[in-house]
């Protein structure tokens, strides 16, 4: 697979306004080994202060939250979804967002990048992050 550049993203002063406005983040493919950039991210932002819901396809609870198999399945309102997956697999992702109709932000983790994808997302009205450490982007604020 050929490596793509990502056209369609945030700025820094589009981030900070990120971090301003979510309050809770689905994290697509929140494994439950701790030694895992997934795992080390979402505890990150959960002692951060941020609501933290895993999606993952199996586990009962991972950092103390019930695990979701689907952003469909969530029953509540989700601003942002920080995504740990395969680039081909954010199209896929993006189109749940889509369908759930609340998420405001579509953020692709540090070397996933998905142009098509995140055009999807950004025509729906999200703002769109690719190939960047959501740990690492609220660190630096």
């Amino acid at each position: 697979m050929e490596c793509e550049f990502p056209t369609i993203n945030s700025n820094k002063e589009q981030i900070k306004e990120i971090f301003n406005i979510v309050k809770t983040i689905a994290v697509v493919g929140l494994s439950p080994d701790e030694t895992k950039a997934s795992y080390r991210v979402a505890k990150y932002l959960q002692e951060s202060g941020f609501k933290i819901v895993p999606i993952y396809p199996k586990e009962d609870t991972i950092l103390g939250e019930k695990v979701y198999r689907s952003l469909a399945e969530i029953p509540f309102e989700v601003d942002m979804v920080d995504i740990f997956r395969k680039p081909d697999a954010l199209n896929m992702v993006a189109d749940a967002c889509i369908k759930r109709g609340d998420v405001k932000v579509f953020w692709a983790q540090k070397e996933i990048v998905n142009n098509e994808a995140a055009a999807k997302a950004r025509d729906a009205g999200m703002v769109v992050v690719q190939n960047m450490c959501s740990m690492v982007e609220h660190r630096s604020l």
